[in-house]
C-alpha cells in the first residue's frame, strides 16, 4: 500500500483542479438533461396539455393527429425560438462582462436590447421593412446604444465603474423606450402586436423567423469561443493581458461586436428579453468557476433552461392566457441586480 507523503497543501492545490475540471465536464452534462426536459415540458404544457406520449408520437410524424399540430406548428417554433435567444444573451453576456471586467455588463444594461428594440420597431413596424430587415436594425440600434452607454460611462471621476456603467445604461435604455412607446402612439398599425412582442414573448414564432439566423448564431458561438482564452488573460488586467501576448482594445471590440450581434438574433427572435444576459453568467460562475470556457459552454445550456421556464410558467399561471416570459425574467433580473450592484458597491 503506497502511502502519499506530500505535505496536506500540496496535496489539496492537487485535487484543486481535478475537482475543478470534474465539474466544469459535469455540470454542462447535467444540465443537458435538464434542458432535454424543459424541452419535453415545453412541447407538452400549454393551453391543451399533452400527455409525454402523444408529444413524442407526433415529432416522430404520426402527421393527422391533433397532437402534431399543436407540436408542429406551435410548440416546436416557440421553443426552438426560446433554445437560440437564450442561448444568445446568455453568451452575450458573458462576453460583455469578460470584456469589461464589470459584473453589471449586460445586454439589458448596457442598452443594447432597448436599442435594438427600437430600431427594430422603426425600421420593421414604421418604415414597413420586411421581417429579414430585423437582426441587422437590431445589430446597428444595439451598437449605437451600446456604444452612448458607454461613452457616458467613461466620463467623469469613476469611469467605467459597475454601478456608472449601469446608470449610463438604464438612462440610454429609458430614453430609448420612450422613444419607442412614442413612436407606437403615434402610429397605431399593429401596435398591440408590436407591444406584446416588446415585453419578450416567444408566442407566435414560427421556423421562418428562426431558421435564417441560424448561421449567425453559429458565426457567433465560434467567435465567442475564439474569445474565451483572450477574455481569461484580461481578467488579469491590462498589463498582465498585454504581457501574455494579447490586445486588449482589440478583444474588447471583438467581443463587443459579437455581444451586439448575438443579442441582435435574440431580439429580432423574441424581443427584448431583459435581465437574462445578467443572470446566467453569474450562475454559471457559481457552478463552475470563473474560466471563461467553462463559464461560455455553462451558460450556452443554463440560458435556453432559464428562458423556457420563464415561458412555462408564463403559460401555466395565467390560463387560458399567459404571461410574457421578459415580463418573468424582469421580475426574477431586478433583484439579482440589486444584491450584485450592493456586494459592486461593497454594501453586503
Amino acid at each position: 500500500m503506497s502511502v502519499d507523503l506530500r505535505p496536506s497543501g500540496v496535496r489539496a492545490a492537487t485535487r484543486a483542479p481535478r475537482t475543478g475540471a470534474a465539474r466544469a465536464t459535469l455540470v454542462p452534462a447535467v444540465l443537458v438533461v435538464v434542458l432535454a426536459a424543459v424541452v419535453l415540458a415545453s412541447f407538452a404544457i400549454g393551453s391543451v396539455p399533452l400527455p409525454p406520449r402523444e408529444v413524442v408520437q407526433a415529432l416522430l410524424g404520426e402527421r393527422s393527429t391533433e397532437a402534431h399540430l399543436i407540436v408542429m406548428d406551435l410548440r416546436l417554433p416557440r421553443t426552438v425560438a426560446g433554445l437560440v435567444a437564450g442561448l444568445c444573451l446568455a453568451v452575450a453576456g458573458v462576453l460583455l462582462q469578460g470584456a469589461t471586467r464589470n459584473p453589471l455588463a449586460s445586454p439589458t444594461l448596457l442598452g443594447i436590447t432597448a436599442g435594438a428594440g427600437f430600431a427594430v420597431v422603426v425600421v420593421v413596424a414604421m418604415l414597413g421593412a420586411p421581417a429579414s430587415y430585423a437582426v441587422w436594425a437590431a445589430f446597428v440600434g444595439g451598437a449605437v446604444a451600446a456604444g452612448t452607454a458607454l461613452a457616458l460611462a467613461g466620463t467623469g471621476r469613476d469611469a467605467l465603474s459597475p454601478i456608472r456603467l449601469a446608470l449610463s445604461g438604464a438612462i440610454v435604455s429609458l430614453l430609448l423606450s420612450a422613444w419607442t412607446q412614442g413612436l407606437l402612439a403615434l402610429n397605431h398599425t399593429d401596435a398591440d402586436e408590436v407591444r406584446h412582442w416588446l415585453a419578450g414573448s416567444l408566442a407566435g414564432r414560427d421556423a421562418s423567423s428562426v431558421s435564417p439566423l441560424l448561421p449567425l448564431v453559429g458565426l457567433g458561438l465560434v467567435a465567442a469561443a475564439l474569445l474565451a482564452r483572450s477574455l481569461d488573460a484580461l481578467s488579469l488586467g491590462d498589463e498582465a493581458a498585454v504581457g501574455l501576448g494579447q490586445h486588449p482594445r482589440r478583444v474588447r471590440l471583438l467581443a463587443g461586436a459579437t455581444a451586439v450581434a448575438l443579442s441582435a438574433v435574440a431580439v429580432a427572435v423574441a424581443g427584448p428579453i431583459a435581465f437574462l444576459g445578467l443572470i446566467v453568467p453569474h450562475l454559471a460562475r457559481a457552478l463552475v468557476g470563473g474560466a471563461h470556457r467553462d463559464v461560455l459552454i455553462t451558460s450556452a445550456v443554463l440560458g435556453p433552461i432559464v428562458l423556457l421556464t420563464a415561458d412555462l410558467v408564463g403559460r401555466v399561471i395565467a390560463r387560458p392566457s399567459e404571461i410574457q416570459a421578459g415580463v418573468l425574467t424582469a421580475l426574477i433580473g431586478a433583484p439579482v441586480l440589486i444584491r450584485i450592484a450592493a456586494r459592486a458597491k461593497g454594501v453586503l
